[in-house]
């Protein structure tokens, strides 16, 4: 007999409060800013290396191509998660009808 695994209780989201919701959004977007620089110079650094050991320099455009990919996957994964958890929050824009009633006739 096969195990199903239960479904979890869906609690609703603990709202914090104000200043401390706004500081992690901020660092959400501040780790945005960071990823895509901090990917490259890494892959970067390490492309460098490697080339400089094996004495084959095109290994450091390799890595400077593949940091600028990872970082902007990252970048672009994280900006479609917070869309769709604004999009989620926000009443208006779900679809549920039970928005602030500013554009009712």
């Amino acid at each position: 007999m096969p195990f199903n695994r239960p479904i979890p209780e869906s609690k609703p989201p603990e709202k914090s409060s104000g200043a401390l919701r706004g500081y992690v959004e901020a660092e959400k977007l501040l780790n945005i800013a960071f990823v895509l620089p901090s990917a490259l110079a890494i892959c970067g650094g390490a492309g460098w290396w490697v080339g400089n050991r094996l004495h084959q320099h095109w290994i450091f455009i390799v890595g400077i191509v593949f940091g600028c990919i990872s970082g902007l996957f990252y970048v672009i994964q994280q900006a479609i998660a917070t869309e769709k958890k604004s999009r989620k929050e926000d009443p208006v824009q779900n679809g549920s009808g039970k928005g602030g009633g500013d554009l009712e006739p």
